[in-house]
């Protein structure tokens, strides 16, 4: 008989690249029943870049790509979290259970994976369910796909004890740990140096028409792949970036993820910049490769200032970029440095507020060290292929379900 996997999440898309395109669909092709649990919005699912499926993906539950999917109204955790952390450390199980704890229990899964802090809760309870039932024994894999709580977030410092507590509280029942930085690893063993822990990386599987970048040429091109708006994406120094960079050097910047639809402004392009910055919808997950094609390198600048995960971060773009031979340039956060320090696939700012001036100055060097950024580009073309590729990824991820599975 199959054995049953039943994902829980209550924040991303159903459609998240690594949620579904990669964990969910490699599971299901190696012989795994799986479903997936997910949230609506107002009653209806959403994409990618916040946009309602309004003309399909209506019914409660369905099957796409052969994966079970079951929907439920999103649920916000964040206002009972003394609540949530009283039944954990109490052993408590509140009979009226919320919705995506009810029906998460109705599938009675072999394995529970869950993509975030309050779906992990909705498994613990899962299991304590079904152990007082003495009907199975369940696994849980917390996957976590970022650094909850942040201890450097503007939050209150009551509502991070709780969270903290809650966090201690729900490891003691978790079977295994995914995360997505070598210092989020550290983080989680920190806290309990007997978690078993692995880092899978968001990875995208290897791109197969791959060819060697051409750096003999004038325009340089720089690709940031996400969405911009006003207040995300850093809008205003990719302006500036273009504006000085196009004093000295013919500099244009490709945008790959446009506006997100559900943020009601967009950011306008000087007059003189419109022919310089190119702003390009939000793209299916396998055509992104195409989208870079004409690249030279790939940006990623995060605010570290109050988030100790932008500072462990390891992005989907930065694997994006690697993926297609794109060397990266990154402000200094500890795990991209020591990445691109080891790998020498990109160049690291010295500074982890960059401005647009230290950018500048990065960017000046890479155009006029041309044989250095070549060897940049073939150095992150071999180290996804040899490494870091999902191919190489779902390796690790079969390893953790054989253990869980013996």
């Amino acid at each position: 008989m199959k054995k049953k996997v039943c994902f829980l999440v209550t924040e991303h898309p159903f459609l998240d690249a690594r949620i579904f395109k990669k964990e969910a669909k490699s599971l299901l092709n190696r012989g795994y029943h799986v479903t997936m649990i997910v949230p609506r919005i107002n009653g209806y699912l959403f994409d990618i870049d916040g946009t309602k499926f309004k003309n399909q993906f209506l019914s409660q539950t369905f099957t796409y790509e052969g994966i079970n999917i079951i929907t439920y109204e999103k649920i916000h955790w964040e206002n009972n979290i003394k609540k949530l952390n009283y039944n954990i450390q109490n052993e408590k199980i509140d009979i009226h259970l919320d919705d995506l704890t009810r029906l998460g229990l109705l599938e009675e899964a072999d394995i529970y994976h869950t993509h975030e802090f309050f779906s992990l809760y909705s498994a613990v309870i899962i299991k304590r369910i079904l152990k007082s039932l003495s009907k199975k024994k369940v696994k849980i894999i917390y996957d976590s796909h970022e650094l909850v709580p942040d201890p450097n977030e503007v939050k209150s410092n009551r509502i991070k004890k709780h969270m903290m507590s809650l966090l201690n509280g729900m490891l003691k029942e978790v079977d295994y740990v995914i995360t997505v930085s070598q210092s989020i690893k550290s983080w989680f063993l920190s806290i309990n140096p007997n978690l078993p822990v692995k880092v899978i990386y968001n990875a995208p599987p290897l791109y197969n028409d791959y060819k060697p970048r051409n750096y003999n040429k004038e325009t340089f091109r720089i690709i940031h792949e996400g969405f911009v708006s006003n207040t995300r994406g850093n809008f205003q120094k990719i302006i500036d970036i273009t504006e000085t960079c196009n004093k000295r050097i013919d500099l244009r910047f490709k945008v790959i993820g446009g506006k997100r639809k559900t943020d009601p402004k967009m950011p306008i392009i000087p007059a003189q910049l419109l022919n310089k910055i190119e702003l390009i919808d939000w793209i299916y997950y396998h055509d992104i490769p195409e989208g870079m094609k004409n690249g030279d390198i790939g940006w990623i600048d995060l605010d570290t200032t109050s988030s100790l995960n932008n500072m462990y971060a390891m992005p989907n773009k930065f694997f994006s970029y690697l993926n297609n031979g794109i060397p990266v340039l990154v402000n200094k956060c500890t795990d991209m440095y020591n990445f691109i320090k080891t790998h020498k696939c990109g160049l690291v700012v010295d500074n982890t507020t960059a401005s647009a001036t230290d950018y500048c100055e990065a960017i000046y060097y890479l155009y006029n060290n041309k044989d250095e950024l070549k060897q940049m580009s073939l150095n992150a073309r071999k180290v996804m292929e040899n490494i870091y590729c999902w191919e190489k990824m779902e390796i690790d991820l079969f390893s953790i379900y054989d253990q869980l599975n013996n």
